[in-house]
């Protein structure tokens, strides 16, 4: 088994219901193990600021899948919770990214890994600081990547 970690996010609907929904079907999903889960997080958009808050999370994963496997089970889910790709960075049901695979660096048209934007973004930051505050990605720890964002407005979702 190897160790995964992944982010989460919605803005349309009931958003901690689809964030739970999906950390449910990753738990119940073959050849995937949930190690842990951080709070919710509400986030203000990024990219296409035009658009509702999000509810951002992050979670830890122990898998037998390849990191391309994991990929298409987070698609999967995605596509079976309803998420339609209109626009980039836009509104979305739920999205479910493949941050860090241990050990592993893919650069291929359908992943990058580590995820190329997981150090700029405290929405993706703070949630998996929660969680693995010592992982390394991209030569720093997750805690002093973020350590240089700002990471105004993210707020714990109670």
């Amino acid at each position: 088994m190897t160790s995964a970690y992944l982010g989460l996010g919605s803005n349309i609907g009931d958003k901690a219901a689809m964030l739970s929904a999906a950390v449910a079907r990753l738990a119940a999903w073959p050849g995937i193990r949930l190690v842990a889960r951080s709070a919710d997080y509400r986030t203000p958009p990024w990219g296409d600021t035009d658009q509702d808050w999000f509810l951002n999370g992050a979670v830890a994963v122990e898998t037998d899948l390849t990191p391309h496997e994991l990929l298409e089970a987070c698609l999967s889910i995605e596509a079976a919770l309803g998420r339609v790709r209109e626009r980039r960075w836009g509104p979305r049901v739920i999205d479910i990214d493949v941050l860090s695979y241990e050990g592993v660096e893919v650069s291929d048209e359908r992943l990058v890994l580590p995820h190329r934007f997981v150090r700029e973004r405290a929405f993706v930051l703070v949630p998996l600081a929660e969680i693995a505050p010592d992982l390394v990605i991209g030569g720093e720890t997750v805690r002093d990547a973020l350590a240089k964002l700002d990471a105004t407005g993210i707020e714990r979702n109670e």
